[in-house]
């Protein structure tokens, strides 16, 4: 039995080499020796929760023979000596990059001309975003550099996938270990890959994440229908699809909200993804956990602001300074929370920040056992690549690595990673030169000198008259030293010299130039205490609160439903009643319990309402905040897109409007296309999930558009593909769809009506999205609101609902309604209006500020919408612009932007007037709920108080004090040396009907 001594002496050695290329021809003397080598006298933890001190690992042909205390050592094998050493299995990532070629992105051309349709050629699915039939293992080439970066954070196997579109295909596990291809591929196809993100596709659909949500989830209805009726379609992309299917389903998420979003389609397909999130899951910690969706979790925490300037300062918003602070203590979060998860390296821009924030991530409040966890036997189960990887025993691939104690202490150091049986060095063993010695410089008096901190990370102090930190580092036997004489001088003597023994020497000079002699003779070496000092791990950092939402004006806790009897204010009912004058009203369990005079109720918080006015929660019927996109504005029908997918429950104008006595917004899309997508209606819950701020039941809308904007009138001189391009062109789209939609509906009719043998025997009908959609309007289950100016194209589209059988529910901004009005009517139509915009485009060259008045007495419903973040804050004064130009009654004003969107929304039965048993959506006024100067004191949606005005000077207050704190923090952040980021712009997003872009506005403030 050959034996070697140390780690260091087995140096070229390659365990797995043996007999490793059994299927390629070589070219010169076959080396035949077994790759047997045991590691012996280690600390080696086999798993995350299983540790043997004093064992022996035995490792034959790249894979692990037997791990034990009790270990045979076979004849012939080469022995490592491993004693003070620890082991741990090789960390598994399993979402990576690594060997597949750069994913390049097609350039935006706004000149250009648009591709509609995909210009792949073969047999594939008709949009390029949708690429199934990818398999990495056809892609993948081994990378020496990259490998070697990898292996330096102990990463011994890697999912590689392609990450490119929004159905990535097939991914590959692979070791990095420096051999062919052929030999590092563990499972060829591991996983399947899913995104929102349309990749490399340059075709112009879907150009919005609600349509990226669409075209995936027409997807799984495509290939379900392509696997059902082989022989209709051959497709390449869909057949793939349907293989991908039994793999592990790995969906990339953008934020805390994406991983919402994709577990909601997963829900709909029976499908459990694995998500891939971006690190702010503690922020909807209870939605996230709800999803039951195993995580791979970034560890890329954000820099600190570099905020010395109170100007720079301001342009940092709360939410980004909480992040910076809270970030590292996502992972410790999630454990405790019970949510499965792994680590992944995929966004740290230096991999070498990967060990060190997984470490960051223990000290604010990650165990040891979960992290351990988290990288080894985590990744493997959720690859069903366990038998493989992930730990240590016998059969497993021999990927571990080798350190020079506790993996997540601060001094550890990862000596070697083996891989395959290979072995890589990574760090050499430190000679330790902490200690104290007695230091003397030319002819001065001695000096204590003490080398203290970690080996690799020597901290210097030389200790005389006063005790001064210093500079010192070590290059094999060379040394450099740096320090001033005392604390109050700034003069540097600077030293070199080398070991002798245990004792250095050299030569320096001091800050008058002149040449000095030095020894420093070694007389102590560093306590036990001071080595457990340097090695332990910091204490669990304190971070501040929790916010919902988790930006400026969110709460620690939310405000919670109560009793609430408003007193003697004057009540505005939009009932037969009228407006009462010191009137009360009572909310109860979200309720209005009672509207009337003289009330009470035991153990109600009593608001005192003289000279104050209490009013139904303004409606706004069209609107485009909390949403993360507005327009699909990539083919001429999108009906299957959902405005509810994209709810972007953060957006501060949530907040903005409640303080403007918003109570309900209809979310709609934009006017991109003659039909659009489906709307989401939401109340304005503050702090609440996108699920949680849908009203229940309510009726599904859908946005139709007219006029220049559908014909792409304003899109540029290479925007003439896509049709329509006139006007005459739209009428034909919508006959078009409506026309398919019938058909489409006849056809499931004729095959629901077939008997179950008959259907067995028949092919069913493909589901669409698109039509569908369609279906339901034609069947009274959807309604449409739709975008309209000129008297001509109103008269078209009432025409064409009158043709193909259905119903025109809203037109919205139909500025020349008081053209039509009759015909409005009659047609059943309400219209939803701005109160005086007008000359802003040549459509609009006819609009008087009247329009909103004369709609109302000839009958029909109108009410005053928004279309603009700012505007809807303001409703109110927006309708008493009726009463001023039209000389419409104050209450019917009121109503404009109250009971009349309820009515055309469906919703009046449960809001828009003060009813006792409807819903507690209320708001109270210090003055004239129509005048310039009324300002709602609380807005009640469901009888909880989400906008208080003394609540709100609090929660500025308490905004500073939290950003003072993270400020101070920050700074000294950069104090001790940590990396900065300069302050950018906060820009926020404010969404309008024609964006075909997610279009953002700057706002130089926080909040």
């Amino acid at each position: 039995m050959k034996k070697i001594f140390t780690i260091a002496a087995c140096l070229a050695f390659g365990a797995g080499s043996a007999m490793a290329q059994e299927t390629f021809p070589r070219n010169g003397v076959y080396d035949e020796r077994p790759g047997l080598v045991a590691l012996t006298n280690a600390t080696i933890h086999t798993d995350y929760k299983t540790t043997l001190n004093n064992a022996t690992l035995v490792i034959r042909n790249g894979k692990v023979e037997a791990v034990g205390t009790n270990v045979k050592v076979p004849a012939g094998a080469v022995v490592v000596d491993a004693k003070g050493k620890h082991i741990y299995p090789g960390f598994v990532d399993m979402y990576s990059s690594y060997g597949l070629p750069e994913v390049k992105r097609p350039q935006r051309n706004w000149g250009g001309t648009p591709q509609l349709e995909s210009n792949k050629q073969g047999a594939y699915n008709w949009n390029q975003a949708i690429r199934p039939e990818t398999n990495a293992v056809e892609l993948f080439k081994a990378d020496k550099k990259q490998a070697e970066e990898l292996r330096k954070q102990g990463f011994g196997s890697v999912l590689a996938i392609h990450q490119d579109g929004i159905a990535r295909g097939t991914a590959t596990l692979v070791t990095l270990a420096d051999k062919r291809e052929n030999e590092v591929i563990v499972l060829d196809k591991a996983a399947a890959a899913l995104s929102f993100d349309k990749g490399s596709s340059a075709q112009d659909y879907p150009s919005s994440l609600m349509g990226s949500i669409a075209l995936l989830r027409q997807t799984y209805l495509d290939a379900k229908w392509n696997a059902q009726n082989p022989g209709r379609e051959q497709n390449i992309s869909l057949k793939a699809f349907t293989e991908a299917s039994r793999f592990p389903q790995i969906f990339e998420a953008d934020d805390k909200l994406g991983v919402l979003r994709a577990d909601k389609v997963g829900d709909e397909f029976n499908t459990q993804y694995i998500i891939k999130t971006k690190g702010d899951e503690y922020q909807m910690l209870k939605e996230v956990k709800a999803t039951n969706a195993p995580l791979i979790v970034s560890v890329n925490y954000p820099d600190a602001y570099n905020v010395e300037d109170p100007y720079d300062a301001r342009r940092v918003p709360l939410e980004a300074m909480k992040h910076w602070e809270m970030a590292p203590s996502n992972a410790g979060i999630l454990a405790k929370a019970g949510v499965t998860f792994a680590f992944t390296a995929s966004d740290l821009k230096d991999k070498k920040d990967f060990l060190p924030n997984v470490r960051k991530a223990i000290n604010y409040g990650l165990s040891e056992e979960e992290a351990l966890k988290a990288l080894t036997a985590t990744p493997a189960k959720l690859l069903k690549a366990e038998h493989m990887v992930g730990s240590l025993g016998e059969g497993k691939l021999a990927n571990f690595i080798v350190t020079s104690g506790n993996l997540f202490a601060n001094d550890n150091l990862i000596l070697e990673n083996w891989v395959q049986g290979d072995r890589y060095k990574i760090t050499e063993v430190p000679s330790d030169y902490r200690g104290v010695y007695t230091l003397k410089i030319g002819n001065n008096t001695s000096k204590k000198l003490k080398i203290a901190g970690t080996p690799d990370k020597p901290e210097l102090s030389v200790i005389g008259a006063d005790t001064v930190k210093g500079k010192i580092s070590f290059n094999g036997n060379l040394v450099t030293l740096s320090f001033t004489d005392s604390k109050k001088s700034n003069e540097t003597i600077r030293l070199s010299g080398w070991l002798a023994d245990k004792n250095l020497q050299g030569e320096g000079q001091l800050p008058d130039a002149s040449a000095v002699k030095w020894s420093a003779t070694f007389s102590e070496a560093m306590t036990q205490q001071d080595k457990k000092d340097a090695a332990k791990k910091a204490e669990l950092v304190e971070v501040g609160q929790m916010i919902y939402p988790f930006r400026a004006y969110g709460q620690a806790e939310l405000p919670k439903q109560e009793t609430i009897l408003i007193k003697n204010a004057t009540v505005w009912t939009n009932e037969k009643d009228g407006k009462l004058e010191n009137a009360d009203v009572l909310l109860k369990n979200g309720k209005i319990a009672k509207v009337g005079k003289n009330l009470s109720e035991s153990g109600a918080k009593v608001i005192d309402g003289t000279g104050k006015h209490v009013t139904p929660g303004i409606i706004d019927e069209h609107s485009h905040i909390a949403l993360n996109a507005v327009n699909e504005g990539s083919q001429a029908v999108t009906a299957e897109v959902r405005m509810q997918d994209v709810v972007n429950s953060d957006d501060i104008n949530i907040y903005r409007q409640l303080a403007g006595g918003v109570t309900t917004s209809q979310l709609l899309h934009g006017s991109a296309n003659p039909v659009g997508g489906q709307s989401a209606i939401i109340k304005l819950r503050w702090g609440k999930s996108p699920q949680d701020l849908m009203v229940e039941g309510a009726d599904g809308f859908i946005k139709f558009a007219l006029g220049e904007n559908v014909k792409q009138s304003n899109w540029g001189n290479a925007q003439t593909i896509r049709f329509p391009q006139s006007r005459m062109g739209v009428e034909q789209v919508y006959v078009d769809a409506f026309t398919r939609a019938k058909e489409y509906e006849q056809a499931w009719k004729s095959y629901n009506k077939l008997s179950k043998r008959q259907q067995a025997k028949t092919a069913a009908p493909r589901r669409d999205l698109e039509l569908e959609t369609l279906v339901e309007i034609l069947n009274g289950k959807r309604f449409i609101t739709c975008h309209s100016y000129v008297q001509s194209e109103i008269n078209m589209m009432m025409k064409v609902a009158d043709q193909m059988g259905f119903k025109v529910n809203t037109f919205t901004h139909i500025l020349e309604g008081y053209k039509v009005a009759d015909k409005m009517k009659e047609h059943g139509a309400g219209g939803s209006t701005f109160s005086d915009w007008w000359a802003y485009k040549m459509e609009v060259k006819d609009a008087i500020p009247q329009n909103a008045g004369i709609m109302h007495n000839l009958g029909v419903v109108t009410a005053i919408n928004s279309d603009d973040a700012e505007m809807a804050r303001r409703l109110n004064q927006e309708a008493a612009k009726s009463v001023k130009y039209a000389g419409v009654s104050e209450e019917d004003a009121l109503k404009m932007v109250t009971l009349n969107p309820a009515k055309l929304l469906h919703l009046d039965d449960r809001m828009g007037s003060l009813k006792a048993g409807k819903d507690a959506d209320v708001v109270l006024w210090n003055n004239h709920p129509l005048s310039i100067y009324a300002r709602p004191e609380k807005t009640f949606v469901d009888g909880v108080a989400y906008f208080d005005a003394e609540r709100d000077a609090q929660l500025q207050q308490d905004m500073e004090k939290e950003r003072m704190r993270l400020i101070q923090k920050m700074l000294n952040a950069k104090a001790g040396g940590a990396k900065t980021q300069n302050p950018t712009i906060k820009k926020a997003s404010v969404l309008h009907c024609e964006d075909v872009e997610h279009h953002e506005e700057e706002s130089y403030l926080a909040y």
